[in-house]
């Protein structure tokens, strides 16, 4: 697939997201069935269950992530009609991906999207991790530093230095460092 297209794709895909009041994400199905080269809804709605079941099978809550809504459409007289809509979270739309012909350029892109977007995720959340646990020994080695110099002070001398901190690794850890 064409960086073009890749791109043109994913910014076609991002500029149909709304937004809750509460600022949660959501796509509307009838808008992501077209995104994703669905011309029928009634084919569309076949593979929006398909992604339901897997919802429902990875223990989430489907209405978490696929909630029921009826909107206003304009019609070729002027007037308007009430159809039915489903508001998406991102879960749902890669559940749809997943679900659906990757013979469509469209699909196949969503499938890639959404694996490239989880993996972004997964090495934000590492790096988060990371930093935290580097924050931790930092904190660990000063407190060390500080209880050693402490101690040290207190006692004077090396021999006392010693038994002291032995006592602490044998509490700590079950043995004796002496």
């Amino acid at each position: 697939m064409k960086k073009e297209i890749v791109k043109h794709l994913t910014e076609d895909f991002e500029s149909y997201a709304n937004q809750t009041e509460n600022g949660i994400k959501f796509w509307l199905a009838r808008d992501l069935q077209h995104l994703l080269g669905y011309t029928e809804w009634r084919n569309f709605l076949k593979i929006i269950n398909k992604a339901k079941t897997s919802c429902e099978t990875t223990v989430h809550i489907v209405l978490d992530h696929f909630v029921d809504i009826n909107k206003m459409v304009k019609i070729g007289s002027g007037t308007e009609r009430e159809i039915n809509d489903i508001m998406l979270t991102r879960f749902a739309c890669y559940l749809i991906a997943q679900n659906g012909d990757p013979k469509k350029e469209q699909i196949a892109f969503a499938q890639n999207y959404f694996a490239v977007q989880t993996r972004k995720f997964e090495i934000i959340e590492q790096r988060i991790k990371d930093w935290e646990r580097l924050n931790a020994r930092h904190k660990l080695s000063l407190s060390e530093k500080e209880l050693s110099e402490l101690i040290y002070e207190r006692t004077g001398n090396d021999r006392d230095f010693g038994i002291i901190r032995s006592k602490g690794d044998q509490a700590l850890f079950g043995y004796s460092t002496s």
